[in-house]
């Protein structure tokens, strides 16, 4: 997919994107100026400028006269970096309008097509590839801080990306939230730094944001995925151990009622022989949450005749200590990682790979990940806002294939549980910017330079078979790549789940 490869965070770039579908408006005068994205990892995009007279950039060793045109030096080394220079221009440029034309009409195809279903028309799908353009172009606008032009293009938005409407038009509203955050944040030129939202993903307060996270695990069979690969890789862990312990990093999320555990204390105590003796140590912030749960658990496990000990660690995972968790002698530990390592995927990739330090020090026997499949971190904010559109579109056609445009659960998913989401990834930087998403091929490259080995999941006919039991609509998928299991929508991956020992 062409999209990781769009465009650099840079306003000169911008031209030669829009070059490429001629109805999407162009800055006025994007010629003659620079300006820096608003993206944190920008400091390392070369500051170019473009003459009007050619379309060239020009190194920052040569300087503007007072008519604007090149000072021009009798240096032969300059005229030959010049020269290089145009070259390498060009080729770029063309490259770029190759790749933004494979874009927009692979958008066209995997978008627009998520509308109301038996009402499409060649209006219909004009209308779509408008809506396309135009969140492309503020996107742009927003990055360049041109905030005029940006303000201009997100009123013409609000008034198409209906909250109620197609299920693009209802993915792009939540992307018309993130973008005037981000523009609100927006700072004078010359400004140093960034000033962010501050906001938890590990820490849902709100009683809206506990409900969609709710809907989603019942409506969704996402995060149900993830709980049947975990809990049937740990049921193979466990086999024949007599105290087993289980390490949960977030509990996903504080998800009411345990479900993942109630369904391993059933499968556990279901076995011959005497039942082992559990324990369960959820990681995070949620301390209440997670207490309510433990109680919970506790009592479903003594009235199926299993002994389960449940404990809280009280810390997020970027200040997880090793001694933070108690593994007994002769215990069998598993680690528990669903939709949570994402979140401290950062720049400089020390705060991962700390957490993976500590978890590879306790040598558990196996750890279950479980991710979004989709690439949300690139280096660019332009090529992060093109993956995300398209793996939050098919999100939404999923819902639209499941719930009818006015029903109020399909709406609190969208506004209060994956817009969420949304507005993290497109107006949040630094360490605001938790929903870190990465694609399992990158997931691989990390994990195997922490330590970690592969431990192929073997279960692809259960999984289909597991699928079909839950009566998933029609349209969800699951594949084996590279053994992992990846769970998407019409050949759209949304999750994957991988399995590593040290």
């Amino acid at each position: 997919m062409a999209y990781s490869f769009l465009l650099r965070d840079s306003c000169n770039d911008r031209t030669n994107f829009v070059a490429s579908y001629q109805s999407l408006p162009v800055l006025e005068n994007a010629t003659a100026f620079w300006l820096p994205g608003l993206s944190d990892e920008t400091s390392d995009v070369k500051r170019l400028k473009r003459t009007a007279s050619d379309g060239a950039f020009n190194d920052s060793s040569y300087s503007d006269s007072s008519n604007g045109s090149i000072a021009r030096t009798n240096s032969m080394s300059s005229l030959n970096s010049l020269s290089r220079l145009h070259f390498r221009d060009h080729i770029w440029t063309y490259t770029q309008r190759y790749l933004a034309a494979e874009a927009l009409e692979e958008a066209a195809a995997a978008i627009i097509g998520s509308g109301d279903r038996g009402t499409e028309n060649e209006e219909s799908k004009g209308d779509g590839m408008k809506l396309v353009q135009q969140l492309i172009s503020c996107a742009e606008a927003v990055a360049c801080r041109d905030k005029s032009h940006a303000s201009v293009l997100l009123a013409e938005l609000r008034a198409n990306a209906l909250v109620f409407g197609s299920s693009f038009q209802r993915v792009a509203s939540c992307f018309v939230q993130g973008l005037a955050d981000r523009l609100a944040l927006v700072q004078p030129l010359g400004t140093v730094g960034y000033v962010a939202p501050k906001m938890n993903i590990m820490d849902i307060a709100s009683e809206k944001k506990e409900e969609a996270l709710r809907l989603v695990y019942e409506i969704c069979p996402h995060i149900q995925f993830g709980h049947f690969v975990a809990n049937s890789s740990i049921l193979e862990a466990f086999e024949g151990e007599s105290l087993v312990h289980v390490m949960d990093l977030g509990m996903t999320l504080g998800l009411p009622n345990g479900h993942q555990w109630r369904g391993l204390i059933q499968s556990l105590a279901k076995r011959s022989g005497p039942p082992p003796r559990l324990r369960i140590t959820a990681v995070g912030l949620c301390t209440d949450r997670f207490r309510v749960i433990g109680d919970e658990l506790e009592t479903y496990a003594q009235s199926l005749g299993l002994y389960l000990e449940f404990s809280v660690v009280e810390s997020n995972l970027e200040h997880l200590k090793p001694k933070d968790i108690k593994v007994l002698p002769g215990e069998v530990l598993v680690v528990n990682s669903i939709l949570q390592l994402h979140c401290v995927v950062k720049e400089s990739r020390g705060a991962l790979n700390s957490v993976l330090q500590i978890i590879h020090e306790l040598s558990p026997k196996v750890l279950v990940l479980v991710e979004q499949d989709s690439s949300h971190n690139g280096p660019f904010f332009l090529g992060r806002f093109m993956e995300a559109l398209h793996y939050y579109s098919a999100i939404f056609d999923s819902l639209d294939a499941v719930l009818p445009k006015y029903d109020t659960k399909r709406a609190k998913m969208e506004q209060f549980y994956f817009a969420e989401e949304i507005k993290n990834i497109v107006s949040c930087e630094g360490p605001a910017r938790v929903e870190r998403h990465e694609r399992v091929d990158q997931w691989r490259r990390r994990m195997s330079r922490a330590g970690f080995q592969p431990a192929p999941l073997k279960m692809l006919a259960q999984a289909k078979q597991w699928l079909k039991n839950i009566n998933a609509c029609e349209g969800y998928t699951i594949v084996e790549e590279k053994g992992c299991l990846v769970l998407g929508w019409k050949s759209k991956p949304i999750v994957a789940a991988s399995c590593w020992k040290c």
